[in-house]
């Protein structure tokens, strides 16, 4: 049976090889986007901003709780998993 719908499968063979694709673009991009060097970089960007007076403390405040979650979600392991995505 599983060479009959290996062969009755076969047109559909592209659209699985673009989904495989896919998903290691997207496994890839979560892994960077919660890579806690990532964060720590953007964490130290985000503070020369406040500094340089480019934000306001408020908004600082804010993108740090959001980095720091993403830092959070990172070192515990979630990114990669479909357990890390972005809200």
């Amino acid at each position: 049976m599983g060479l009959i719908s290996e062969v009755l499968l076969l047109p559909f063979a592209p659209a699985r090889g673009s989904a495989w694709a896919i998903r290691q673009v997207l496994r890839e991009a979560e892994r960077i986007y919660y890579d806690p060097a990532t964060v720590r970089a953007e964490l130290a960007q985000l503070e020369q901003r406040l500094e340089a007076g480019e934000i306001t403390e408020e908004e600082f405040d804010r993108q740090e709780d959001e980095l720091l979650d993403r830092l959070e979600t990172g070192m515990r392991g979630g990114a990669g998993t479909g357990e890390g995505a972005a809200p």
